[in-house]
């Protein structure tokens, strides 16, 4: 990875006294990165192991997971923020080392409710490295290779997520449940080491700029993410009186928030932030998208092995090759945002992904493997093409002092993207294939309800494409008027 990273020729914009190694640095970024998100995905392949040992329902140890992503969710911008008052580097190295803590923690757990515990800490350890690692990029590398780091980042993001299913497969059938914990151990310490070493600190006559933290606003956008993300994954999609009532909940406390941060003097969240159209589109087209992407992942498992009639075996490698192939274009798609713009580069991921799923929802089942893997590996090609290039276009103009908060803004809008998928998407393919219990229903009607969800998906792609090209208008024409 150094070698790569080596390769981008990128500098620090820090003083050449203070000057840390940046390809270094960017290792550091990327492990981070990696740690958080093989996080997400490893601990799934654990559960039917969780449930042997410890005597529990699916209900009660799916909470293993739950709990890494709600922490997730509801932490991420705030951590963000505290960032930007504490220092980063500070904060990345405390999050690097609960995250590790917690993994041996999570790993010598005794009972079930030990181990939840440990994984809702661990998810605020990720919080804050997934936060963060995005702030740091605008201060190690410059303007014009911004784009290259993100793509690297992106593609950490999507290996960690693609590795986590078959590293914690070959973990837990060669040692057990508790190694898809240790192996964050030497990982985390790694980690910690080029971060302590390579990382700049703060620079100096930030200190003024800096907000101070703002309690009430933080404990409200936490209630609120905490009782949208339960509404969203209890229930496995079926909503009920809990769900309503929390949705509603959720719709309160937002108001609520803007209340709070309208007066407050040092909110959590500048609420002026977002009379730039293109943030606010930026921001709301990463949670459509990852929408959209969900939907490869929920719906994906039941056409290949339900209409398809494939086995567990090669269902897992077929739905290995959409992290795949966003992984391998992660990086090269960094360099077309430095050399072409994110405008450009934007468009062309969202059309990209309209594309892939107008196939997907046109797809008969005598098109097979081959046709499946076709549109998803479009699909997945757009979606890191959109990711480097929304990422970049929202980081690279951002003041210093705000890195931190909106960073943790962009990863949770990704995350409520995926929440949001797994229970909406989830729920629309059931309705058109005509019933919740999948295993029960034709092939014939499970390959309807894929091309229906994904006909609604190139829809919600389309209302990506068309906020894209509003919000640039929209910027174009001000900028203009202000002449």
């Amino acid at each position: 990875m150094k070698t790569f990273i080596e390769s981008q020729d990128l500098k620090t914009t820090a003083p050449a006294e203070q000057r840390p190694s940046v390809s270094w640095a960017l290792t550091g970024l990327s492990l981070s990165m990696l740690l958080s998100s093989l996080g997400t995905s490893i601990a799934n392949v654990a559960l039917p192991s969780l449930t042997r040992a410890f005597n529990a329902s699916f209900q009660e140890v799916q909470w293993v997971v739950l709990a890494y992503l709600l922490a997730i969710t509801t932490l991420i911008v705030s951590v963000g923020r505290f960032g930007d008052i504490v220092g980063r580097r500070r904060l990345l190295q405390a999050g690097i080392l609960i995250f590790t803590l917690a993994s041996i923690v999570g790993g010598v757990s005794t009972t079930l409710w030990m181990l939840i515990s440990s994984r809702a800490v661990q998810g605020l350890g990720a919080a804050i490295m997934m936060a963060l690692t995005m702030a740091f990029v605008g201060e190690i590398v410059p303007k014009e290779k911004t784009g290259s780091a993100m793509g690297l980042l992106g593609t950490m993001s999507a290996i960690g997520t693609a590795l986590g299913p078959s590293l914690g497969g070959v973990l837990i059938s060669g040692w057990s449940w508790r190694s898809i914990f240790f192996i964050n151990v030497p990982l985390g310490i790694v980690a910690l080491l080029l971060v302590s070493r390579h990382l700049p600190g703060e620079r100096r006559g930030l200190e003024k700029k800096r907000p101070r933290l703002d309690p009430l606003g933080t404990l409200l956008l936490a209630m609120t993410l905490t009782a949208y993300a339960l509404a969203m994954t209890l229930g496995r999609g079926q909503f009920g009186t809990v769900n309503i009532t929390l949705l509603l909940g959720a719709a309160v406390g937002f108001a609520l928030f803007l209340y709070v941060e309208s007066k407050a003097t040092s909110p959590l969240i500048q609420l002026s932030l977002f009379r730039d159209p293109r943030l606010s589109a930026n921001l709301a087209m990463s949670g459509i998208v990852s929408t959209v992407v969900m939907t490869t992942l929920v719906v994906g498992p039941f056409y290949l092995s339900r209409a398809l009639g494939l086995d567990s075996a090669v269902v897992g490698m077929v739905m290995s090759v959409g992290p795949l192939v966003a992984a391998l274009t992660g990086t090269p798609a960094g360099r077309m945002v430095d050399r072409f713009g994110t405008q450009r580069v934007n468009l062309v991921g969202v059309i990209g992904m309209t594309g892939g799923c107008l196939i997907q929802s046109l797809l008969p089942m005598a098109a097979g493997i081959g046709g499946y893997v076709t549109a998803i590996s479009i699909i997945t090609a757009g979606y890191a093409l959109f990711q480097t290039a929304n990422n970049t276009a929202v980081m690279s103009t951002i003041a210093p002092e705000n890195r931190g908060v909106i960073s943790g803004m962009l990863n949770l809008s990704r995350n409520l993207g995926l929440i949001t998928g797994t229970s909406v998407m989830g729920a629309l393919f059931a309705f058109a294939a005509g019933s919740i219990h999948l295993t029960q229903v034709s092939p014939g009607d499970v390959a309807a309800g894929m091309r229906f969800t994904f006909a609604v998906a190139a829809g919600l792609s389309l209302v990506s494409l068309a906020l894209a090209t509003g919000s640039h208008v929209i910027a174009r024409t001000r900028h203009e008027g202000s002449r």
